[in-house]
C-alpha cells in the first residue's frame, strides 16, 4: 500500500514539531516591541540570515512540486528550478541594498518612504496580502500531502496541523523565531536531500518486467465518497485480523536499460543522467470520466517512452509551448519564465529578511548565501526527481509525494527524516508568509492608512491577531486546492508579485520621475489584471470551475508577459501625467 502509518515517521515529526515550538516560546521573551517582532531588531547574522532565506525561500513548491514535476515528466519540472534560482541575480544587483537602506519593518516602507503617502501604503499592503495569501495556498496542500503517509490522516488534518503550528510559531516570537526555524529547515534541507542524493546514486537504476509496468490503473470516486481502487474498496488493511490492504500500485519504472542489463549497480551524477537517457521508462497518462450512477472515474494509463526524451524540455502540459509550433503556447512558456525570473525580488515574505540585519553589507552579504544555498538544492532537486520516476514507489495520483515516497524506498528512518524535514519546510515558509501578512494589516493597513496610533504593544497584538486570521484564511483555502499541484500555484503567486511589487520598486530606485500616483495606481493595475488574467485562463476554468478549459476567455494561461509590462507602462504614464502637480517630499532616498 502506498500509505500506511509509520511509528518510526510519526516520532521523528513530533520530536521535530516539539523543538521548533519548543525554540518558539523561549524566543518569545525577545520578540516583545515592534522591532522585535517584525525585524527581530535587524541583529540577525549575514550568515545565518543567507540560510534563512534559503529556509524562507525553498518551499513546499521546491521540495514537493518540483521534485514531483520532474518525477511526473522529467526535465520539465527543472525549469522552475532555473526560473526561481535565476531570480536571485535580481535580488542581488538591483534589490538587496537599496530595499534595506528604504525600510523598516515592511514591504511598503521601502516603497513609501520618499513620498510618505497613504495611498502606496494601502496599494502595498493589499498586494502582500494577495500575494502572501496565494502563496500560502501551496504551502498548505503540501501539509496536507505529507501527513497523510506520517500520520495515516486525512488532507485536511495536516492543513489544520501546520495551520496551528505556524499560529503558535508566529504568535509568539514574530520574526525571531521565524529566522531561527528557517535557518534550521534550511540546513537541515540541503544536508538531507544531499545525503538522499547519495543514496539514489548508489543504489543505480534497475528493470522492471514490462508485463508488470504497463499494467493501467483506475481510481473510482462513487457519489457517496467511496473510493474503489482497480474496482475494489480502496482499504488500509488490518493486519490483526489478516486483511491485505488494497490500493492503487505505486509507479515508477524503468523497463529497458542500455546494453540489456537488468541493473546498474552504483552511478556517478554524470553516469547516472546518461544511463537515463539511454534507456526506456514508463509516464503515465490520465483521464476522467463521468458514469451513468455519477461516479467519477479516473484511468492511469502507461506509456513507454525513451529516457532522452523526458530529459528535454517541453514533455509536460506547463512547457508545450516549447515544443509546440503554436505561438499562444511559446507565449505562455516565455511568460511563465519571466514571472520566476521576475517574482522572486517582488515577494513581500522575501524582502522583509532584508530589515534583520544590521546593514546593507550584510543584505548583501546574505543575498549571496542564500543564492549558494538555493542553488546547490536546486541541482540536487533534478536528482531527486528522476530518482522518484524511477524508484517504484510514486503515486500515481499524487505528484506532490513524490520525493517522501522516494524516501521510504530506502526505509522508515530516511522517510521518517525527509517527511518531517518537508513539514519544517513548510513550516519556515508558512512563517515568513504570515509575517509579512501581519505587517500589512497591523504597520501599513491600521497604523499608516488608517491612522490608529498604535504603541508597541499594542501593534504587536494586532500583528497576533492578524496572523491568526491569515492562517484561517490559508487554512481554508489549502483544504479547498488539494488536488493541485503546489509548483503550479507557485506560478501564480509570483505572477501576481511580479506584475504588482516589482515595476514599482524597480521605477522608484532608477526613475526620479517617479510619483506616488504612479506607484499606487501601478500596483493596484498590475495585481488586478494578473488576478483576472489567471482567473480567466484556461487551468481556473478546468481545475476550480469545472469547466471546459477551451472556453477560456485569457489567450494563453501565464500572464505576466502582459500584465509586467502594462504596469510599468501605467507607472511611467500616471507619472508624466501627475509629475508636475505632485512632488515627492524628497529629492533623494533616505539612508537607513
Amino acid at each position: 500500500m502506498i500509505y500506511s502509518g509509520s511509528l518510526t515517521a510519526l516520532i521523528v515529526f513530533l520530536v521535530f514539531v516539539g523543538l521548533v515550538l519548543a525554540l518558539s516560546f523561549w524566543l518569545g521573551k525577545r520578540a516583545r516591541s515592534a522591532s522585535g517582532y517584525f525585524a527581530a531588531h535587524g541583529q540577525v547574522g549575514w550568515f545565518v540570515n543567507g540560510v534563512a532565506f534559503a529556509g524562507d525561500y525553498l518551499s513546499a513548491a521546491s521540495f514537493l512540486g518540483i521534485c514531483g514535476m520532474i518525477a511526473f515528466y522529467g526535465y520539465d519540472g527543472f525549469l522552475y528550478s532555473i526560473g526561481y534560482l535565476a531570480g536571485w541575480v535580481v535580488a542581488l544587483f538591483v534589490i538587496a541594498e537599496p530595499v534595506k537602506r528604504l525600510g523598516r519593518f515592511t514591504f511598503a516602507d521601502a516603497l513609501d518612504s520618499k513620498f510618505q503617502s497613504r495611498g502606496i501604503k494601502l496599494a502595498a499592503a493589499i498586494s502582500t496580502l494577495v500575494v502572501s495569501i496565494f502563496y500560502l495556498i501551496p504551502q498548505m496542500v503540501g501539509a496536507g500531502a505529507l501527513i497523510k503517509p506520517l500520520l495515516g490522516l486525512q488532507h485536511e488534518y495536516g492543513v489544520l496541523i501546520v495551520g496551528v503550528t505556524v499560529t503558535l510559531i508566529v504568535v509568539t516570537a514574530g520574526m525571531v523565531s521565524t529566522t531561527w526555524v528557517q535557518f534550521i529547515k534550511g540546513s537541515l534541507l540541503v544536508i538531507f536531500c544531499l545525503v538522499l542524493c547519495v543514496m539514489i546514486l548508489h543504489r543505480g537504476l534497475h528493470v522492471t518486467p514490462a508485463d508488470v509496468a504497463m499494467q493501467p490503473q483506475t481510481l473510482t470516486v462513487m457519489p457517496d465518497g467511496t473510493r474503489l481502487a482497480n474496482g475494489a474498496p480502496q482499504t488500509r488493511g488490518d493486519p490483526a485480523r489478516g486483511l491485505p490492504p488494497h490500493d492503487l500500485r505505486p509507479v515508477g519504472n524503468v523497463i529497458a536499460l542500455p546494453g540489456g542489463i537488468e541493473a546498474t549497480g552504483p552511478l556517478s551524477p554524470v553516469g547516472f543522467l546518461a544511463t537515463l537517457h539511454d534507456s526506456r521508462l514508463v509516464v503515465w497518462d490520465s483521464k476522467k470520466t463521468t458514469g451513468d450512477n455519477h461516479a467519477v472515474t479516473t484511468t492511469f494509463t502507461p506509456r513507454a517512452l525513451d529516457g532522452k526524451d523526458i530529459l528535454i524540455a517541453g514533455a509536460s502540459p506547463t512547457f508545450k509551448g516549447v515544443r509546440s509550433d503554436k505561438l499562444a503556447d511559446k507565449l505562455d512558456f516565455i511568460s511563465l519564465m519571466l514571472a520566476l525570473f521576475c517574482g522572486t525580488a517582488s515577494l513581500p515574505h522575501i524582502l522583509i529578511r532584508y530589515y534583520t540585519v544590521k546593514d546593507a553589507a550584510s543584505a548583501r552579504k546574505s543575498t549571496i548565501v542564500g543564492i549558494a544555498s538555493i542553488g546547490c538544492f536546486y541541482v540536487l532537486t533534478l536528482f531527486l526527481g528522476l530518482g522518484a520516476m524511477t524508484s517504484g514507489t510514486l503515486d500515481v495520483t499524487n505528484s506532490n509525494m513524490a520525493a517522501p515516497l522516494l524516501a521510504r524506498s530506502f526505509g522508515e528512518l530516511p522517510f521518517a527524516l525527509v517527511s518531517a524535514i518537508a513539514f519544517t519546510t513548510v513550516l519556515g515558509t508558512v512563517s515568513g508568509l504570515i509575517m509579512a501578512a501581519s505587517g500589512a494589516v497591523a504597520h501599513d493597513i491600521m497604523e499608516n492608512v488608517l491612522n490608529i496610533r498604535l504603541n508597541d504593544h499594542a501593534k504587536v497584538g494586532a500583528a497576533r491577531w492578524a496572523a491568526v486570521g491569515v492562517s484561517l484564511i490559508a487554512m481554508w483555502l489549502g483544504i479547498k486546492f488539494e488536488k493541485l499541484n503546489v509548483t503550479f500555484l507557485v506560478g501564480w503567486a509570483f505572477n501576481v508579485a511580479a506584475s504588482a511589487n516589482l515595476p514599482a520598486l524597480v521605477m522608484l530606485l532608477f526613475w526620479s520621475g517617479t510619483t506616488k500616483r504612479g506607484v499606487a495606481v501601478s500596483i493596484l493595475v498590475g495585481m488586478v489584471s494578473s488576478l483576472a488574467w489567471l482567473l480567466l485562463s484556461a487551468p481556473a476554468y478546468k481545475d476550480l470551475y469545472g469547466l471546459d478549459p477551451a472556453r477560456a476567455i485569457a489567450p494563453f494561461s501565464q500572464p505576466g508577459l502582459v500584465t509586467i509590462p502594462l504596469s510599468f507602462l501605467t507607472l511611467i504614464l500616471v507619472s508624466l501625467a501627475t509629475r508636475s502637480s505632485l512632488r515627492p517630499a524628497q529629492d533623494r532616498l533616505p539612508d537607513r
